[in-house]
């Protein structure tokens, strides 16, 4: 009989690393023993679970501890990768109860919510989760933002290797965290691979010595293509520096392609650049990550606009149950209700739920996707509750 347990240091290699190259690498899969052991640095302190059998491993699932800005909040979230089961023991079950296992284990350990990329996102639907915003690439001549050089502008941009800045990346991420709704923050052990490969330049804005905005990147030879990650600031300022930054490359690169929050608009950047911005959702080589609430907990204290409803969450072994949200005082509040409330009442899926948390669904989304029942007065109070907003899913790390 087949039985779930937690493997963790070296045990891993033997248990879920032996699933880890057939499901997610070339085959036949080039990795090593010892490369194997070189990440498990990376794994340190991540949740990893596995299904055995026989002495025999079946299916894997691993966890990494982070945190996450949930409309303005920053609080725990668990994020969920590698789920792979042996090719003989598919279509079993493991993967499902691998699944409700780990969502005990994060809830028990603090972690108030949930992200993943899927493979196939109606598999993970079923356990409540709901797609979020791809980021957009980016891509555009060095010329084109040429405007930008004949502006004066207050501040610097300096550029060193990322394991020389790696400090300030790490404190500039801490500061997004606080305030960039979907932002996501790495736990040190796994933050450190981004020094530790040393294969990315870090530009960094200032302005009277503060950080408003950092850049990595990489340049892939000369005439070539200057691939640059997450743009990250804090206000348009340190975005037009480092943009300005960007300008300065005319004549050594050829292009730059750089990735952008969903809600941002590269065409406006400068008058009349020409810019390709896309975003390819493919499954499973390029998935929208999927996010869910793993307690009810998550929605309180979160900032709102006075409204009141009654929420009853169906077909979840974690959320189920009757709600009554409370926003009177401009932060939510959670409580149970007899029904006997004036309120209005909307019936939710945990996919739902989680869709209105992350703002990427208005209310009757819900009914036209068949994640809940919402009336007209209900859907107005949860619009007040819980609007619409962007999660800007960087610093996945």
């Amino acid at each position: 009989m087949s039985k779930i347990r937690q493997v963790s240091g070296d045990e891993r290699l033997h248990t879920a690393f032996t699933l880890y190259p057939y499901a997610f690498d070339a085959t036949p899969s080039p990795t090593a023993a010892d490369e194997l052991r070189g990440v498990l640095p990376y794994h340190e302190d991540n949740h990893t679970l596995i299904v055995e059998q026989d002495g025999q491993t079946l299916a894997t699932l691993g966890a990494i501890p982070m945190r996450q800005n949930l409309r303005g909040r920053a609080m725990g979230m668990a994020a969920l990768a590698w789920l792979a089961t042996r090719p003989g023991a598919r279509r079993q079950g493991h993967g499902r109860q691998l699944m409700h296992q780990m969502h005990r284990d994060m809830l028990d350990k603090g972690h108030l919510l949930a992200v993943l990329y899927p493979f196939h996102p109606g598999y993970y639907s079923r356990f409540g989760y709901i797609g979020l915003p791809l980021n957009r690439t980016a891509s555009f001549t060095p010329h084109g933002l040429a405007p930008l050089l004949d502006v004066t502008l207050p501040g610097e941009v300096s550029w060193q290797s990322i394991r020389e800045g790696f400090d300030t990346y790490r404190a500039f991420q801490r500061q997004l965290l606080e305030h960039r709704h979907g932002y996501m923050f790495t736990p040190d052990f796994r933050a450190a691979r981004a020094s530790n490969a040393d294969d990315r330049w870090l530009a960094c804005a200032t302005v009277d010595g503060e950080v408003v905005g950092l850049l990595t990147y990489r340049v892939d030879g000369y005439g070539g293509t200057l691939h640059a990650d997450e743009l990250l600031y804090t206000d348009p300022l340190g975005r037009a520096l480092l943009l300005q930054f960007l300008a300065q490359h005319a004549y050594q690169v050829s292009r730059i392609e750089i990735t952008v929050a969903p809600d941002e608009f590269p065409e406006t950047w400068v008058t009349g650049l020409e810019v390709l911005t896309s975003a390819e959702a493919t499954f499973p080589a390029s998935p929208p990550m999927m996010g869910r609430l793993l307690s009810m907990d998550a929605l309180r204290g979160l900032r709102c606009a006075a409204g009141r409803v009654e929420i009853d969450v169906v077909d979840d072994d974690l959320l189920a149950g009757r709600y009554l949200l409370d926003g009177t005082d401009g932060t939510i509040t959670v409580g149970t209700t007899d029904g006997a409330g004036p309120a209005p009442r909307a019936t939710l899926t945990a996919a739902g739920l989680s869709g209105l948390a992350y703002g990427v669904l208005d209310p009757l989304d819900l009914v036209a996707r068949g994640l809940g029942e919402v009336d007209v007065e209900a859907a107005a109070q949860l619009r007040t509750l819980l609007p619409r907003c962007t999660p800007h899913a960087f610093g996945k790390g």
